[in-house]
């Protein structure tokens, strides 16, 4: 069935304007209401980012949720992998997560937690499309099962506790100097509780949010400002996360930013040679770099991959044993603590490492020599132009051109109205000469 909510991570969008809306939020709790609790009595755990419309959006739920005899059970502004930790924590029947991620002040987004913390799978954002349709046509709650919110204040704390534990007491990052980039998001207070808690010395950016300046000129995929002050401080190295902090992006010494698939090889070696990963390697999306996988072949280590998104990434370590996976975009799950994508918690391990050599972190974050790789977003109206024949023929001719030496990988962003082309060659010519190609042909269309 064509969706009208959900896109790739949840319900995202430009702030009242459909699928985004106070209505779109309302017909959700309801709808899940019925779905994951439908005799109530439940507990429903909810968080947000540092967005103003946040607010809107958690009222929103909260009538919904209470209408319904639901217990919502408010963290207040957290990172998203605490909502999944104290979903799981608590028994909830379900976790929420207001947020769009790194998107701009504008848009806002749901995301959604099962029971286990675990995003929800293609098949139950299905039905709860079937059930927000239905949302107002079915029955609610008695009058005395109607509930009220409850504030759950430790839930911080919880969280930086289960962070900080994976990384042992011993740990002391004095000495190291660190810029953290907060996104002027969900992390702004606990990112920087946990580095000076360790003893860092700490220099921030990106930590006074006011409502409307998140992931604007700073956070994951905006890095200026942090590479700067990397160079201006001296700094060992740059931390940034994005909005909700479930990601994050680093930058070395020298200014340069290192990517997603440079962190989960640094992370994959470590805990292989400790003896603690698990399922033979670990799993990655088709956008994270060929480097990768010959790097953990080397190891005698497989890469698996799947579709774009953290939560299949989830799927597959939860179904093959892996512990270890993530996303070149900094989405990094380290399934033996957090189910979802954790920025803090990603941060902690690399910081392990770091604090414990001598070497820069540019050498030890250069873990494998990249095969060239080139992403093009390219925005589009009306029609996906990837339902054009003359696309179709230029991604064959593409996947011709390249053989066994490269890969195309195409694909409709699920959270903007973009048409997403990376290509990828042991040659660099060879890569762009692909990559034009397609873009031409997409660009024609767009």
């Amino acid at each position: 069935m064509a969706r009208q909510y959900f896109g790739t991570d949840g319900i995202r969008g430009r702030v009242n304007t459909p699928p985004m809306t106070a209505e779109s939020a309302l017909r959700l709790a309801i709808a899940t209401a019925r779905t994951f609790a439908p005799e109530g009595g439940r507990e429903v755990v909810i968080g947000r980012d540092t967005r103003r419309s946040g607010e809107m959006i958690e009222a929103a739920l909260i009538a919904g949720l209470t209408s319904m005899g639901l217990q919502p059970v408010l963290l207040g502004i957290v990172p998203t992998p605490n909502v999944a930790l104290m979903t799981r924590a608590t028994g909830a029947a379900l976790g929420l997560m207001i947020s769009a991620s790194h998107n701009k002040a504008d848009d806002n987004g749901l995301k959604l937690f099962s029971p286990e913390g675990i995003k929800l799978t293609d098949e139950t954002e299905e039905a709860l499309e079937a059930a927000m349709a239905a949302a107002f046509e079915g029955a609610y709650a008695v009058p005395a099962a109607i509930t009220t919110p409850q504030r759950l204040g430790n839930a911080t704390a919880l969280y930086l506790d289960r962070c900080l534990d994976t990384v042992g007491a011993d740990m002391d990052l004095s000495g190291l100097k660190i810029v953290l980039d907060c996104a002027h998001g969900a992390a702004f207070e606990v990112g920087p509780a946990a580095l000076r808690q360790l003893g860092a010395d700490l220099f921030l950016i990106g930590n006074t949010p006011d409502g409307m300046n998140i992931n604007a000129g700073v956070g994951s995929t905006s890095t200026g400002q942090l590479r700067s002050a990397v160079l201006d401080r001296k700094a060992d190295i740059g931390i940034a996360f994005d909005g909700d902090a479930d990601r994050l992006v680093v930058v070395d010494e020298q200014g340069e930013e290192v990517d997603g698939d440079q962190v989960m090889a640094l992370i994959a070696g470590e805990l292989h040679r400790a003896g603690r990963l698990k399922g033979g390697g670990m799993v990655a999306t088709v956008m994270s770099n060929m480097g990768l996988a010959e790097y953990l072949k080397e190891m005698g280590l497989t890469l698996a991959r799947t579709q774009v998104g953290d939560r299949y990434v989830g799927e597959h370590m939860r179904q093959h044993g892996f512990n270890l996976g993530g996303e070149q975009s900094g989405h990094i799950i380290l399934s033996d603590v957090s189910t979802t994508g954790d920025g803090l918690l990603a941060a902690l391990q690399v910081l392990k490492t770091v604090s414990a050599s001598n070497r820069p972190t540019s050498e030890l974050l250069r873990v494998f020599t990249p095969a060239p790789q080139k992403l093009v977003n390219i925005r589009f109206s009306g029609a996906n132009p990837l339902d054009s024949d003359t696309v179709k023929d230029a991604l064959a001719q593409a996947d011709h051109m390249l053989g066994e030496r490269g890969r195309m990988v195409v694909r409709k962003s699920g959270t903007e109205p973009l048409i997403r082309v990376m290509a990828e060659a042991l040659e660099a010519p060879l890569m762009l000469e692909a990559l034009s190609h397609v873009v031409n042909a997409v660009e024609a269309e767009a």
